[in-house]
């Protein structure tokens, strides 16, 4: 996107990209069963992959979590692969490439507060 164009997102650090990952519940077990699997699989330890920073970590009750990540484009298939590896079974994964609209947001809001659409 153009960067002067109405409405175009922040430009990003080429070299990084953000990734949420929704974490739904199996509600099939329980918390202490959840805690065991993720524990067994090594999950706190392996999860994110070295080179992936956590932007933020949402518990959303009654429907799981909800995870920022912020990696460069080439460690998507390490994430993918731990997602994988340690996370089914406990959680029914979910990845979507996503960019801060709060920046975005305010142009705008700027925008049409200057008259503009």
């Amino acid at each position: 996107m153009n960067d002067n164009a109405p409405g175009a997102a922040p430009a990003a650090p080429p070299d990084t990209m953000l990734l949420t990952v929704f974490l739904r519940h199996d509600q099939s077990n329980n918390l202490d069963d959840f805690q065991e699997r993720l524990k067994a699989a090594e999950w706190w330890e392996r999860f994110p992959p070295a080179g992936v920073k956590v932007v933020s970590w949402t518990v959303a009750m009654g429907f799981g979590q909800i995870v920022t990540l912020e990696l460069p484009p080439h460690l998507l298939p390490t994430v993918n692969v731990e997602l994988e590896r340690s996370a089914w079974g406990v959680f029914r994964t979910e990845c979507y490439p996503t960019y801060d609209f709060v920046p975005v947001h305010a142009r705008i809001r700027e925008r049409v507060r200057n008259g503009g659409k």
